[in-house]
């Protein structure tokens, strides 16, 4: 069984960095599509940015598109999340997850990945 686990999270002022990284361990997700999700306080959860297998492909929301880069590192299997340029609308839970490699459904569906890391906590100060 995988297990997905985030670290990098932390406090940050507006305009600041962070980068994220979702380790992999217990099963080799080189095959999957990943994908990194965020939860604010009283809001759902929502599609952050997602990477194929190959790192050939990315997609991005609006709400983070030239702000946030996704990458990966399959010999590591490790997934990555690049912050920049963070806003206070920014401040969220951030999870990891990788999607089920037959779906081909719209890769923003949260119900089409199958496995979670727990999150880690993102929160930039105005």
């Amino acid at each position: 069984q995988g297990q997905l686990v985030e670290s990098g999270g932390g406090l940050v002022q507006a305009g600041g960095s962070l980068r994220l990284s979702c380790a992999a361990s217990g099963r080799t997700f080189s095959s999957y599509t990943m994908g990194w999700f965020r939860q604010a306080p009283g809001k759902e959860r929502e599609w952050a940015a997602s990477i194929r297998w190959s790192s050939a492909y990315t997609y991005y929301a609006d709400s983070v598109k030239g702000r946030f880069t996704i990458s990966r590192d399959n010999a590591k299997n490790t997934v990555y999340l690049q912050m920049n340029s963070l806003k206070p609308e920014d401040t969220a839970v951030y999870y990891c997850a990788a999607r089920n490699p037959r779906s081909i459904a719209t890769i923003s569906l949260s119900n089409e990945y199958d496995y979670w890391g727990q999150g880690t906590q993102v929160t930039v100060s105005s």
